[in-house]
């Protein structure tokens, strides 16, 4: 029982420390945050931050890294799918984990954000399909590679434009939209 509730109470530590980043971030740039404000804004002191996180930068890359892993995990999921129906509801799937993470999210993909995750995350994606800088192998997609390239950075691009202005469209239309604009570079 003492296991789980400290289990409890480190994920809600983790979790209120990753929120106050993630605001702070809003207002300025990482370099500029110093872990004592980031302690006080999470109202939670100074060694408990160290027992968990190096510094705000290792923070930052545990919530990078969380997010990297499940993209990595919904590519796999995609690429299996071949079928209209499916294909729409694994985007649907991605579209609402924006949704549901969007707080974090907003500050990872925008300006605010670190660029090196935004290329890991371009990245992750082209070599999940097949792709890599030194080759044009096939995507599974049924895609060339500047197709691909196109309709990567195209969905990346209108999700983050999705999310910056307040998810004007459900995650189901957002996922259709994708799919649609897809179709037509096959």
């Amino acid at each position: 029982m003492k296991e789980l509730k400290m289990d409890r109470k480190t994920r809600y530590t983790r979790m209120v420390l990753q929120d106050s980043l993630i605001e702070l971030m809003k207002e300025k740039p990482i370099s500029k945050i110093t872990i004592k404000e980031l302690c006080e804004k999470a109202d939670i002191n100074r060694t408990t931050f160290y027992a968990h996180y190096t510094d705000q930068y290792d923070l930052l890359r545990k919530i990078e890294d969380e997010v990297l892993l499940w993209v990595k995990e919904a590519i796999i999921t995609l690429i299996g799918k071949t079928d209209k129906s499916g294909t729409i509801e694994v985007l649907e799937g991605i579209c609402q984990y924006f949704v549901e993470n969007s707080r974090h999210l907003q500050v990872l993909m925008s300006e605010q954000g670190d660029i090196d995750f935004q290329k890991e995350l371009f990245t992750l994606i082209y070599e999940q399909c097949g792709m890599s800088s030194s080759s044009a192998a096939n995507t599974g997609l049924g895609l060339n590679e500047d197709g691909f390239i196109f309709v990567v950075n195209g969905s990346v691009g209108l999700i983050q434009h999705w999310l910056k202005n307040g998810f004007t469209k459900s995650a189901k239309e957002m996922a259709e939209t994708i799919y649609d604009m897809t179709i037509p570079i096959r």
